[in-house]
């Protein structure tokens, strides 16, 4: 009887006891899939831009405070130079979200992401760590507590950036 009507139970289908989908709404599924797929892509490229933008805005920022600074003579001021470097860092922050934004839209490699939220992580509480400031806390312990929760978030960071580079195959730029 290998010519039987009976169909083979043995197939790879995920739910053998359903029914086969017709053709029209494997096609309806597909084109829902097609449309959704082409809106998180073009939200994906939106939210790069966006990134882009407000990195070249953040620059021509920076430059017009250090214009003003100079001309005033602020840039002698340990503070101001401290508020460049901190928007100097959220500058890089910026870039490496849109880094991985990117990564995502490209499709890319996993760990290539996974490394770049470990690099946004380490700028971000590099950041934090420059523009720490204990007078900026209530009570000492407040301040202790602040500078403790940097200290194992940047261990925490670096033991994952170790894991990540020294585990499995080199990661191809």
């Amino acid at each position: 009887m290998a010519d039987s009507p009976v169909p083979d139970s043995s197939d790879d289908s995920p739910a053998p006891d359903a029914p086969d989908e017709p053709p029209s709404a494997r096609r309806s599924g597909e084109r829902v899939f097609d449309v959704t797929n082409r809106f998180i892509r073009g939200v994906e490229l939106a939210a790069a831009a966006l990134f882009a933008l407000l990195f070249g805005v953040g620059v021509v920022d920076l430059a017009i405070q250090i214009v003003e600074s100079v001309s005033t003579g602020a840039i002698t001021d340990p503070n101001t130079v401290i508020g460049f470097i901190e928007t100097g860092l959220l500058l890089l922050i910026i870039v490496e979200v849109y880094e991985t934004v990117v990564a995502y839209i490209e499709q890319s490699n996993t760990r290539r992401i996974v490394r770049l939220v470990i690099y946004t992580g380490v700028i971000a509480m590099v950041r934090k760590v420059i523009i720490y400031r204990t007078s900026e806390y209530a009570a000492a312990e407040d301040a202790l507590f602040a500078a403790v929760s940097y200290t194992i978030i940047i261990l925490g960071l670096v033991a994952l950036l170790y894991v990540e580079r020294s585990v499995g195959y080199p990661l191809q730029e």
